[in-house]
């Protein structure tokens, strides 16, 4: 049950990144305190920042099994 699931979950953020993406061809700049980004359209900008998050929480989880785990202590 939970293989599809994690599945359908990825499939419907990409077509959700999609259509914001087609509806949204307005290039916008990232501006950081003086430094400011060249005008990319919204839609990529938004791609980018999920395919971020979806690899930092690879890497996170991948830690966290990595992790030693802790044992309770034996009475």
């Amino acid at each position: 049950m939970a293989r599809p699931l994690l599945a359908i979950i990825p499939a419907l953020w990409v077509a959700t990144i999609a259509i914001v993406a087609v509806q949204n061809a307005t290039p916008v700049s990232i501006r950081l305190l003086t430094l400011q980004s060249i005008d990319i359209p919204f839609g990529v900008l938004l791609a980018f920042g999920v395919a971020g998050g979806m690899v930092a929480a690879a890497v996170g989880l991948a830690l966290l099994r990595l992790a030693p785990a802790k044992r309770k202590p034996q009475r």
